[in-house]
């Protein structure tokens, strides 16, 4: 599913047009009255997100990224309204700031809407552990299937309690190269026999102690082929995808490569 978050005194109008020209399903997903709370953009209200024209509140509290997780299933798009959260790419249509933006726009009338979702499209989608199943369930294959495994790897805070403190880590891709050798690998694993489908993803930018970082899912026709793959994959991943990792503690940050 791919995310932006819309801004600007237009963002209305705007996020409307772009849901218009959008080809799959889109969320809208409205924060009222966000604060920051430990890093995260929280509604004081309630947080909104429509699906097919109705109007879902969920309660006090939500993040717009817990909400545009819910969405990640079975929308191909989400816009974002009221936060200039930093994990999603801003669109600043009319007056107003963003403190980087993909697309800018006078107002909704200027906004070229094609472009706006070409450069969208170009964006890294955001995916979740739910919406890379769900995807491989929706596979021609699934009829086949009697097991789905998966990975999470996961920022850890610390190695012990006497470690300082990550915070957060920030991965760049070898852009273009990186998806090519993860889709490498997964055209290799789907052709063991019994693998059905698999799913490689991993997040890039910056990503807080706690947070996930790295799924894995396997459609498998038994558990064993689906357990095996789940651990080459992982594992084929970190030895071949290049990703470079800046590690942030209480102390410093370093670029862990360069310590290893």
């Amino acid at each position: 599913m791919y995310t932006a978050a819309v801004l600007g005194s237009d963002a209305e109008a705007a996020a409307s047009r772009l849901a218009d020209a959008a080809d799959g399903r889109v969320g809208i997903v409205r924060v009222d009255a966000p604060t920051a709370d430990g890093g995260r953009t929280l509604a004081r209200a309630s947080t909104e997100y429509v699906v097919d024209g109705d109007w879902y509140a969920s309660g006090n509290g939500l993040s717009a990224a817990d909400a545009v997780d819910r969405l990640a299933p079975d929308h191909d798009y989400a816009f974002v309204l009221g936060t200039s959260d930093v994990r999603f790419p801003a669109i600043l249509v009319g007056d107003g700031d963003a403190p980087s933006t993909l697309v800018s726009a006078a107002s909704t009338a200027d906004l070229d809407v094609e472009a706006t979702i070409d450069a969208i499209h170009d964006t890294e989608p955001h995916e979740t552990l739910e919406s890379l199943v769900a995807a491989v369930k929706r596979s021609d294959a699934a009829v086949y299937s009697g097991a789905i495994a998966t990975f999470t790897g996961r920022v850890r805070a610390k190695e012990d309690a006497e470690d300082d403190r990550t915070h957060y880590l920030e991965f760049e891709k070898y852009e273009g190269v990186a998806e090519e050798k993860m889709a490498t690998i997964e055209a290799e694993l789907e052709g063991r026999d019994g693998v059905l489908d698999v799913r490689l993803h991993h997040r890039t930018g910056r990503i807080p102690g706690g947070e996930d970082i790295v799924f894995v899912v396997v459609l498998a026709g038994h558990r064993e082929e689906a357990f095996d793959t789940v651990r080459d994959g992982i594992n084929r991943l970190k030895d071949e995808v290049p990703l470079f990792k800046k590690e942030v503690t209480d102390t410093e940050e370093f670029w862990v490569h360069e310590r290893e």
